[in-house]
């Protein structure tokens, strides 16, 4: 087993956002200390930290520690101050809902403490996020038990994007669900999408598979139609950034070709999150808020030293897609496995956990 590994964390002697630096990964894994609430606002947004999970526990921490930081004196001067953070951290990243979640939950917990003083406030703000990330690490390990009753005895599976211990607190989702199995001492082969233009694929599932003595191949991104046409995948597990209430999906882009495929193919289509990127509030994947980042993802590549695109080129960067809830063969949840029709039972496990 392999040993434990928070993504992110709080450290008393700062005070400060510890989490590790995903984008130095695979060749270095490096931790840095974020020691005010812009620096957490700047590495979610430039994804040193991402994942909506560990999203929402780094803003969680960063709202704490703006908290921390602020010289109120008084409850009114000092939910001023932590409404402004909320604020800046809210505008980082619009399509994972975990990171508004975490800070509606630790608004409403400063909330309730405004009669008993700013002191009572800032350690409600900490206690609050830690239990976000305590919550999480158990979250993902019920998400694996379940999700692993999915999994046979020497199956492929195909995986897009990171959906490990990086991109929660600890454990993972669909890759904690894979890491369960193998636990359980399934035999497992994992084909990882490379999940261009950042590949977190190939940088981050890899490296964890690799702690974790998982069997797995690189595949890129437009190879795995391939496979599944081929007969050589069981399933599909992905995880997800935001759910809407009918069961739509917002996940990392390239998750809705690969979706397509699967279901020509008739192979089973999994997408494993906590309740909390349920986001009951939307009614259909359309209104999914849809982040696209700087095209120079896209065109900054070089191949022998020399630009892959010519210059002057134009690209389109949109980091995640919607697969419609039709895809999609059954949702691992902390509650259990869910299947269709998603606009009920989606409703009945938020309801069962909240």
């Amino acid at each position: 087993m392999c040993e434990a590994m928070r993504s992110v964390n709080w450290e008393e002697n700062g005070p400060a956002v510890r989490l590790i630096d995903q984008r130095l990964l695979p060749t270095e894994l490096k931790t840095v200390d974020l020691v005010n609430v812009e620096q957490v606002a700047d590495a979610i947004r430039q994804m040193a930290v991402r994942g909506a999970p560990a999203i929402g526990a780094a803003a969680a921490f960063g709202l704490a520690l703006a908290g921390y930081q602020s010289s109120a004196t008084s409850a009114e001067e000092l939910w001023g101050d932590i409404q402004g953070a909320a604020k800046l951290l809210r505008a980082t990243r619009p399509t994972a809902v975990n990171l508004r979640w975490a800070l509606d939950r630790l608004l409403a917990a400063a909330d309730n403490l405004k009669v008993d003083g700013p002191q009572r406030m800032r350690k409600a703000l900490l206690d609050e996020a830690q239990s976000i990330a305590d919550e999480d690490v158990e979250i993902n390990r019920r998400i694996g038990r379940h999700g692993a009753a999915l999994i046979q005895d020497g199956d492929t599976l195909l995986h897009h994007c990171n959906t490990g211990a990086l991109a929660t607190v600890d454990y993972g989702t669909a890759l904690g669900v894979i890491r369960t199995a193998h636990e359980q001492g399934k035999r497992l082969h994992i084909l990882v999408d490379e999940t261009r233009p950042r590949l977190q694929g190939a940088r981050l599932t890899a490296w964890e598979l690799e702690r974790y003595g998982i069997p797995y191949e690189i595949i890129t991104d437009n190879a795995a139609g391939y496979f599944l046409q081929n007969g050589e995948v069981a399933s599909v597990f992905v995880g997800a950034d935001r759910v809407a209430a009918n069961g739509d999906v917002a996940n990392k882009i390239g998750t809705y070709m690969l979706a397509l495929a699967a279901h020509d193919n008739s192979v089973p289509f999994y997408c494993a999150v906590p309740t909390s990127t349920i986001d009951l509030q939307l009614s259909t994947g359309e209104r999914i808020p849809i982040e696209e980042r700087d095209p120079g993802e896209v065109l900054d590549l070089e191949k022998d030293g020399q630009r892959v695109a010519p210059a002057g080129s134009k690209a389109r960067n949109p980091a995640f897609d919607v697969t419609p809830q039709r895809l999609i063969t059954a949702f691992v949840t902390e509650a259990g496995i869910i299947r269709p029709p998603y606009s009920n039972t989606l409703e009945e496990a938020v309801r069962e956990t909240s």
